[in-house]
């Protein structure tokens, strides 16, 4: 044992103390996966086997040991574990985008969010159910999806389906038949660009030839 060694022994303090060393703050193969476990360690899976035979299938690599020892230090700490929290704007990503998108670990992370703040739970089933409508043309059950937003409270969605209701039959349309009004707006823009690049330098004939020769 070297006298290095014997000085950190003698000069700790608290058990914290002995972990300072020249391995401190390098990575690890378990950093990715620390959030995940806080989030399991404070739902009252302490059980680090059962732990590790969770984040495997999320690609964890590494051995089982360091799970262990990461629960022995987290039992040993004095202070509550707390997970930092993911940003709203991370958050709003999971909810927003399409569930096959999401990896394991993020699907559970949003799991985790939901069951901690149950008033999520509304708007996330109205924006999935939402996005299905769009993405599926499911236009003909956009009634029934704006009747039961104005059942929940959530006074953001509130303003949409108002929005939307003052032009139902349009957005149902538009969410139903296979036409669309995008070939229209193509046009429309490209008329725009021509203007804006002879705006002032020239007059309607040479814009007319310019929109007919294009």
């Amino acid at each position: 044992m070297t006298y290095r060694t014997v000085k950190l022994l003698a000069d700790a303090a608290t058990l914290e103390d002995l972990f300072h060393g020249q391995w401190q703050g390098r990575p690890s193969v378990l950093d990715e996966y620390r959030p995940y476990l806080d989030d399991r360690w404070n739902l009252s899976c302490t059980n680090a086997w059962k732990a590790w035979e969770e984040i495997v299938p999320l690609g964890y690599t590494g051995s089982y040991q360091r799970v262990r020892a990461y629960f022995c230090t987290t039992r040993l700490a004095t202070d509550p574990v707390t997970a930092p929290p993911p940003a709203p704007r991370t958050v709003a990503g999971w909810i927003l985008r399409h569930p096959d998108s999401l990896s394991e670990v993020e699907q559970l992370r949003l799991k985790a969010v939901l069951a901690r703040c149950p008033e999520l739970e509304a708007p996330t089933r109205q924006v999935c159910s939402f996005a299905q409508i769009l993405t599926e043309r499911q236009g003909q059950r956009l009634p029934e999806w704006l009747d039961a937003v104005r059942q929940d409270d959530l006074p953001g969605l509130h303003t949409l389906a108002a929005g939307i209701d003052r032009d139902r039959d349009a957005v149902v349309a538009g969410l139903t038949l296979r036409w669309s009004s995008g070939v229209v707006e193509g046009h429309v823009n490209r008329i725009k660009m021509l203007k804006r690049q002879m705006f002032g330098r020239t007059d309607f004939d040479l814009l007319r030839k310019r929109v007919l020769l294009a």
